[in-house]
């Protein structure tokens, strides 16, 4: 057994109960948060050589019945989740104390020690070593996340927070655990298949069952922001920016997507997905997400609500990717659970920082802002081409696996769709940039006052962008771990 997994695991834990006993003091209670943080980051890369190396890393807990644990494991595609979990929350920390101390926003230890919880939920997703294991750190999740949403406990965030638990406990009831029950009752097991191939389910088995299963096993995540699942996404959206930050980079919809993938490849088996022709069907469904999701995020004149829009039809990458079955397609899918973790994380970052320099939430009212603010609008501006799939920007190796998978696939309906949503999400990100640098203040609002926000905002936005331009200029690293996947 592998003891570096229970202790990545127990790393946030730590800094819950940490930031709860030392709340009474900001300084020792975001020292907790920032030490915890980075301690969990070398834990997670001391995993990273053995991986490399092609060993798989355990950790057993309980049993709960025969072929029923809670056990840990660190594989290729735990990996990719988990560094970028841990590596984002090092960076989530730093932003929200510059965030919460600038606007003196209340329960600022509620917050911190939610924020940790969410950690380690995700790192537990990350981690898990079966489809038991994962539902319950999935819950955790939804549950401990739901504070952050209701943060500013007003009717709005209220309403917020209602939504959001709604949604996601109740498809995850309603769904997954009923699934989870049935695989369990027809396998005997619910550990994930040693590779993507084979998957966990016996070649006589009824086939229409097995589609069922499959149904409910992508509707129950609905972390992962398929329509007609997705409103809760843009209704968390009352959270603060680092809240936003979190559910659409760190931990919220990148478990979702993660849990689906990782159902789809290591549950259900590529083999099995040829068989019943269930991989192409699904990257249609999805297809329309991604399609119907960006056309909303046009409409949208609140610079929040336009990411989050751009959030629900970016996830659908990940699982249309997945969904091709081609090793290009499974590849862009995965590693764009990192492209757009830190791509994104630097677009709500960017959002917090303007709010906090000019009080402005609305795209109309940004005309000329990127004179006063160059360093937040160039980060936002080179993300937002992450988003669009522009070299040399992390999100370009994503779109150039994917439309070579869709080739592979013979599937020209996926790659138009690529195509048209590449053309929608330059058509609602550009117009923020070249409004911010070239459009003309209203009459009756100058630009004195409005400066780059504090440097414990501006210089994780600084270093979440950079990552994302090293990610497109040297993908070799991430994709060592996405490439393992796919054998």
């Amino acid at each position: 057994m592998d003891y570096k997994l229970l202790i990545a695991l127990i790393i946030p834990l730590i800094a819950t109960l940490g930031v709860m006993l030392r709340g009474d003091n900001e300084n020792i209670r975001e020292g907790i948060s920032s030490v915890s943080s980075i301690l969990l980051l070398l834990v997670v890369g001391s995993m990273v050589p053995a991986v490399l190396k092609g060993n798989t890393l355990f950790f057993h807990m309980f049993t709960i019945l025969p072929g029923v644990t809670i056990a840990l494991r660190a594989d290729s595609m735990s990996m990719i989740f988990a560094i970028v979990a841990s590596s984002l929350w090092t960076i989530a920390v730093f932003y929200s104390m510059g965030y919460m101390r600038s606007l003196k926003e209340h329960a600022q230890t509620r917050f911190n020690a939610c924020f940790a919880l969410a950690i380690f939920g995700a790192i537990g997703v990350a981690f898990s070593d079966n489809l038991f294991t994962m539902y319950l750190f999935y819950e955790i999740v939804s549950i401990c996340t739901y504070p952050l949403v209701a943060h500013h406990q007003d009717e709005e965030g209220y309403n917020g927070g209602r939504k959001y638990i709604v949604y996601l406990t109740t498809t995850a009831k309603a769904f997954l655990l009923p699934a989870m029950i049935l695989i369990y009752v027809l396998t005997g097991t619910l550990d994930f298949a040693p590779n993507i191939s084979t998957g966990i389910f016996p070649p006589d088995i009824n086939k229409t069952l097995v589609i069922m299963l499959y149904i409910f096993c992508i509707f129950g995540f609905a972390k992962n922001g398929i329509m007609p699942f997705h409103h809760w996404l843009p209704g968390a959206m009352v959270a603060p920016t680092p809240v936003s930050a979190l559910l659409h980079a760190v931990a919220v919809v990148k478990v979702g997507v993660f849990c689906t993938t990782r159902v789809m490849l290591y549950i259900f088996g590529t083999e099995t997905m040829h068989a019943l022709n269930l991989g192409i069907p699904t990257a249609y469904f999805v297809g329309f997400t991604v399609l119907a999701a960006s056309i909303i995020a046009l409409s949208k004149d609140n610079l929040k609500a336009r990411l989050a829009y751009s959030t629900v039809s970016q996830l659908s990458y990940i699982i249309m990717g997945v969904a091709l079955l081609t090793d290009p397609g499974i590849q862009g899918g995965l590693i764009h659970i990192v492209n757009h973790g830190f791509s994104k994380i630097t677009l709500f970052f960017c959002a917090g920082a303007i709010y906090v320099a000019s009080h402005k939430k609305y795209i109309s009212e940004m005309d000329g802002l990127g004179r006063t603010m160059p360093f937040t609008f160039g980060a936002f501006g080179i993300a937002s081409l992450s988003m669009i799939g522009a070299p040399p920007v992390a999100g370009f190796i994503t779109k150039w696996n994917l439309l070579i998978g869709s080739v592979e696939a013979h599937q020209l309906g996926i790659l138009l769709i690529l195509i048209a949503s590449t053309m929608l999400n330059a058509a609602y990100f550009a117009p923020i940039t070249y409004r911010a640098f070239f459009g003309k203040r209203p009459a009756g609002e100058p630009f004195e006052g409005i400066k780059e926000a504090p440097l414990s905002m501006l210089i994780p936005i600084i270093i979440a962008c950079t990552i994302s331009v090293l990610l497109g200029i040297f993908p070799n690293f991430m994709l060592q771990f996405v490439k393992a996947v796919t054998g």
